[in-house]
């Protein structure tokens, strides 16, 4: 019997020696490792009593053995449902709700306060792991088989649930198919030329689908290593650099390197590839970056809903301000909102794809899933963009107010509704503004009542336990009113206009 994923990965499997993640502490984990770790990892989930469908919560830090956990879920049928590390207790306690894993794993340390809310959910099983190779989990692995037979599982079958956010409601997950998955890292070691002689940088977080399925999945299926730090350190990618020949990252990546003296052309000549994602690139970042090293970052366009849709070239223009083309495979088209037919060439739309990649629906959503599904099978992203005449994408905006920090989907909504129960609040509005490390900063917009003495440090303050760190506002600004239309509505696009050089130096 095979896991279709993991029967990928195997098929496309370096020699067992071969280092798959370098850690910053200097532990080495082999292809070897892959094999016998995952396996481990998949018998301490069959005791735990997993069945095919299960889902497997996992609110833990970055290591090496957090990745053996989800190669494990893939062998024994179970479905990947990785959670921020900012989310609080009582976000955690939506998200188990919703989702109802039989196997919850979080930190040794977080056991205590973590134990009480999965209860509440119905969760089975709370375990930890840590990153010293600490935790019940941990010592569960270190006591089962290192070989297991493999649960059957299709290209259909679930390999991952992801939540993300929309503007209104609560949170939703996204159904992600084994296939999903594997279409999407084949293609992206094709069109971005990965081989078993590339070593990644890998300095993001792997509860996101960046640094979990984009970077992990397309090394595995390219037999390369990786480099893997805890998070973003300046130092210590420049450290690293002269051992790697490629990187991903975020805007932040970017604009923070530009700020280290090493960053030199002859610090990154023997880089093959710059990668930027999660969040747009600004223009003025792409001429730094080229002028400080003579590299032309590769900008693509994804979502969590679907991995990775269009990307710059490898060989030809990147050009600055647009995400490239859509990847073999996956096709776009630009359509009017309104009407719903196609726009003619260059001119402005919502963004529709469709593709192997794109997800099966959100997790017990039908009809929502049905909602942003064409009879045709396109998706509809929620994003405004354009085709111009040599085919490349543009993201101008999004149809809805949905706000992307530092490579992290935030709704405004979830934001505006903690704001406006501090006392002395009247009403929020919650928007994005361009900011050069983040992409966009949360900016909250708030009507205070007029005898209060509400400041911003209060605001903020007032968010810190109910909210995660991104999605806390970076700046509270004050009005005596927030601008409407004819129909009452506010008018974020105002408020956008009205603080877009909020952040500017």
């Amino acid at each position: 019997m095979a896991s279709y994923l993991y029967d990928v990965i195997c098929r496309r499997a370096p020699a067992a020696d071969k280092v798959f993640i370098e850690n910053h502490d200097g532990a080495k984990t082999t292809y070897g490792d892959i094999a016998s770790g995952s396996a481990r990892f998949a018998n301490a989930l069959k005791q735990l009593g997993a069945q095919p469908g299960d889902r497997v919560a996992v609110q833990v830090d970055k290591s090496p053995e957090a990745l053996l956990l989800y190669l494990g879920c893939l062998r024994a049928g179970a479905v990947f449902l990785p959670l921020n590390t900012a989310y609080t207790p009582a976000e955690i306690e939506y998200f188990l709700g919703d989702a109802k894993p039989r196997v919850f794993v979080c930190e040794p340390g977080n056991r205590d306060k973590l134990a009480a809310v999965a209860t509440r959910a119905g969760v089975a099983h709370v375990e930890t792991l840590g990153v010293k190779r600490d935790g019940t989990l941990m010592e569960r692995f270190s006591a089962a088989a290192a070989t297991f037979c493999d649960v059957e599982r299709g290209p259909d079958d679930l390999a991952a649930i992801l939540y993300t956010s929309g503007t209104t409601g609560r949170s939703k997950g996204a159904m992600l198919s084994h296939d999903n998955l594997a279409s999407n890292a084949r293609a992206l070691v094709d069109y971005w030329r990965y081989s078993d002689m590339d070593v990644l940088i890998h300095a993001l977080p792997i509860y996101h689908t960046h640094g979990l399925f984009v970077a992990t999945n397309t090394m595995l299926l390219a037999g390369g290593t990786m480099l893997f730090l805890p998070k973003l350190d300046g130092d210590a990618i420049m450290k690293l650099m002269p051992r790697a020949t490629s990187m991903m990252g975020v805007p932040t990546f970017y604009t923070r390197l530009l700020q280290h003296p090493g960053l030199t052309r002859d610090a990154t000549k023997h880089m093959r590839l710059f990668i930027s994602g999660s969040a747009p690139l600004l223009a003025e970042t792409h001429r730094e970056w080229k002028a400080r090293t003579g590299h032309n970052i590769l900008e693509r366009y994804g979502m969590t809903e679907t991995n990775m849709n269009t990307s710059n070239p490898y060989d030809g223009d990147r050009v600055a301000g647009t995400v490239g083309f859509p990847l073999p495979g996956v096709s776009a088209r630009i359509m009017d909102p309104e009407t719903g037919a196609a726009t003619p060439q260059g001119e402005i739309g919502m963004i529709e794809v469709k593709g192997p990649n794109v997800f099966k629906g959100y997790w017990k959503m039908p009809e929502k899933t049905a909602a942003e599904f064409k009879p045709d099978g396109f998706f509809i992203t929620g994003d405004l963009g354009k085709i111009d005449e040599r085919g490349y994408v543009h993201i101008v905006g999004r149809g809805k107010d949905l706000v992307i920090s530092g490579g992290f989907n935030v709704y405004p909504k979830e934001v505006e509704d903690e704001i406006d129960a501090v006392p002395g609040v009247i009403e929020s509005a919650v928007i994005g503004v361009a900011h050069a490390d983040f992409g966009e900063a949360v900016t909250a917009v708030v009507v205070k009542d007029k005898a209060s003495t509400l400041d911003e440090k209060a605001v903020i303050s007032a968010l810190a336990e109910r909210l995660a760190k991104f999605k806390q506002p970076k700046r509270v600004i004050f009005v005596d009113d927030l601008p409407r239309n004819a129909m009452g509505k506010v008018q974020k696009n105002v408020l956008r206009d009205a603080y877009a050089k909020l952040y500017s130096a």
